[in-house]
């Protein structure tokens, strides 16, 4: 097992001087010599604490505009020296070069300024060269060397420190290397996909919070989610968050954000079960609820308004897992909170990323989220019969509804309310049998109602069993060799028809 290691020299080349007083302090009283340059020489110099300039060690000024400032062999000598080769260490005694043991740095914020819109000239400033070579130098060579490449890990370095009286231990050296790495192929990853400007010409994706789950879809399956859920979304109540949650939840905020109207929705297992669009939130969630009741138990929650005191108490009275919602009332977080395993989630954003990606065979598969939403401007009516304002209306709604739900999927709807869809189905004609099925079975009328499918239908049979069902008008994307078979069953049954021109297969 090796032996704790002394640090007797350290670097240190830091563009944040957040709690640097404290590590230039500690590192002075175990007796540490202090290299540095530009300004964090000046802030540790300023601190009463003796420094080596780097110029000082390398015989060369900072130069180019401070581009190469530590890029020189009695830097990078004194780091990737091995310790245990008698050459190595001959070789920095012949040369004068001092052993680094530590190397404090952090880099230039690149994300930060592309973030901010610069312009080119000062987001290429940003991509640092010196700061990332030492990194890479000081954790290729962990087995003498720490290596802290980021502020974060300053309070850890501090306690580092302090236990071991300046000496470190290699699971120590280990784990700190292995942070830089992640830090070095981050950075390194933000850089290329500026480069590459939305071409796509590599796929290059770094998520560096991992968030253990308690397992994946099944629990004998292990889950993690990489990302920062805290971005968009603030947990009030209740117990973790599961894998299967998280399917949920993105497809929650997906159909969402679709309704600019005060709107809820149920969901179970990614696909809408209830949905409805009101004045007042209540009897939006009592609609939303009253399209499949027995579906919602275990369900997610999500709405686009504030949660008063009135609809909290209504939604108490059924078991859901989740409830999503921009705020909430505190007599109405007080009524959802009676429930101790009850998520509740403050929905803070509501940007989902524009790209999907999914694993295939031995690779992935990436391509643009689907964010086409047509418009009733959009609608091409093909038909003879014409649509009033509210078909027209429930037409839209619908289709925004089928976008989000599981391909062959139907979707049948009438005031704004989601009447019953039908999901995931082998057959376009089966699909919409279970949504009629679904509809009579809680007793809704669905004459006038209407229809949406997520592609086109390649027979006119699903018009003439929606139309024998009550369905007065049908949207779809249209695109089939015997479209007109369809259009014609419409026009000799007084049915009206509209086209979009979009498919909205999810699968």
């Amino acid at each position: 097992m090796d032996s704790p290691k002394k640090i007797s020299g350290a670097l240190v080349s830091v563009y944040s001087k957040d709690r640097l007083d404290l590590i230039a302090n500690q590192l002075s009283s175990l007796g540490i010599t202090i290299y540095s340059t530009g300004g964090t020489r000046d802030f540790i110099t300023k601190l009463g604490i003796p420094v080596v300039p780097v110029e000082e060690l390398t015989t060369y000024p900072s130069i180019l505009g401070g581009r190469v400032k530590t890029l020189h062999p009695k830097v990078f000598g004194g780091i990737l020296a091995r310790r245990e080769a008698e050459e190595d260490l001959a070789q920095l005694e012949a040369y004068r070069i001092p052993r680094i043991d530590l190397v404090i740095v952090d880099l230039y914020p690149f994300e930060e300024t592309v973030r901010s819109g610069a312009d080119e000239a000062a987001v290429i400033e940003k991509i640092d060269i010196g700061g990332i070579a030492l990194i890479r130098a000081a954790a290729k060579n962990y087995r003498d060397v720490l290596i802290v490449s980021s502020r974060d890990q300053y309070d850890e370095l501090l306690e580092v420190l302090a236990s071991g009286k300046g000496e470190t231990t290699l699971e120590t050296r280990r784990s700190f290397a292995k942070k830089a790495f992640d830090m070095t192929s981050h950075y390194d990853a933000e850089i290329f996909t500026y480069f590459d400007a939305g071409e796509d010409t590599a796929l290059k994706v770094s998520k560096r919070s991992a968030r253990k789950l308690r397992y994946g879809e099944n629990p004998h399956q292990k889950g993690l989610f990489f990302g920062n859920l805290d971005d968009l979304l603030e947990q009030l109540h209740g117990k973790e968050i599961s894998y299967n949650n998280l399917l949920d939840i993105d497809a929650a905020i997906g159909l969402i954000s679709e309704f600019g109207e005060t709107t809820f929705a149920v969901l179970k297992h990614n696909n809408a079960c209830g949905l409805a669009s009101r004045e007042r939130l209540v009897d939006a969630w009592n609609d939303a609820l009253a399209g499949d009741p027995v579906s919602a138990f275990g369900g997610v929650l999500i709405t686009n308004r504030l949660i008063d005191k009135a609809c909290a108490e209504e939604m108490n009275k059924i078991f859901f897992e989740v409830v999503i919602a921009p705020d909430y009332e505190e007599d109405a977080l007080a009524v959802l909170k009676q429930k101790k395993n009850r998520i509740i989630l403050r929905q803070l954003k509501r940007g989902l990323s524009e790209k999907t990606i999914r694993t295939v065979l031995n690779g992935v598969i990436l391509q643009d989220r689907d964010l086409a939403t047509e418009t009733a401007k959009e609608m091409k009516l093909v038909t003879r019969q014409g649509i009033g304002e509210r078909q027209l209306d429930d037409l839209v709604f619908a289709n925004k509804i089928v976008k989000h739900t599981k391909s062959n999927a139907i979707v049948l709807v009438k005031d704004k309310q989601l009447l019953a869809s039908g999901t995931g189905q082998t057959s376009r004609v089966d699909a919409l049998r279970q949504s009629i099925e679904k509809a009579l079975h809680f007793k809704f009328d669905l004459k006038d109602a209407v229809m949406a499918s997520d592609a086109f239908f390649p027979f006119p049979d699903s018009v003439e069993i929606a139309g024998n069902a009550g369905i007065t008008a049908v949207v779809q994307p249209g695109g089939s060799v015997r479209d007109q078979e369809s259009i014609d069953y419409c026009d000799a049954h007084g049915m009206a028809m509209v086209f979009t021109g979009v498919r909205h297969f999810k699968h």
